[in-house]
């Protein structure tokens, strides 16, 4: 049972999939209904994704066996800040150990990058993914930034 890793363009047939199956899981769970193709269609049109690609970003697509289970990028906002974003792994994979591998790989991409500290924002209601950053190190900062579905921020050092 193995997971790999590794950067893949945000327009792959597999990256796309995670892409909509991510957004189709976030915006389900705030409007507390299941998402149309529409509005996930919608939601990821014009969503910056093609910053996700050095030297701005990196874009990493996990597979479980080949087959794929998880996505998750980085996003250079200065200097020294990137910003985890799309942090998904698909349902069935979740539980085997892949999340952890995705962070691990996430935050080298950022340092990669030239990234000293690696910040993000989520909301109240993931508290999956709110319990695997606190797991990774991720303390609670100040918003660095704000948005409709922004209700917490969290912060560490690389």
């Amino acid at each position: 049972m193995t997971w790999t890793f590794s950067p893949e363009r945000v327009d792959t047939p597999d990256a796309t999939a995670l892409r909509r199956d991510y957004y189709d899981d976030v915006a389900s769970r705030y409007w507390k209904r299941p998402a149309t193709e529409a509005e996930i269609d919608e939601g990821l049109a014009g969503d910056g994704v093609e910053l996700l690609t050095p030297p701005t970003g990196q874009f990493l697509v996990g597979r479980y066996e080949g087959k794929p289970a998880a996505c998750g990028g980085v996003l250079l906002l200065d200097g020294e800040r990137a910003e985890l974003t799309r942090v998904f792994l698909r349902h069935a994979f979740r539980g085997l150990g892949g999340a952890g591998v995705l962070m691990d790989g996430l935050e080298d991409a950022a340092r990669a990058l030239g990234a000293r500290r690696m910040v993000l924002n989520t909301r109240l209601d993931l508290v999956e993914a709110r319990a695997l950053y606190t797991r990774h190190g991720y303390a609670e900062i100040p918003a660095y930034c704000s948005g409709p579905y922004m209700d917490v921020w969290y912060g560490k050092d690389l």
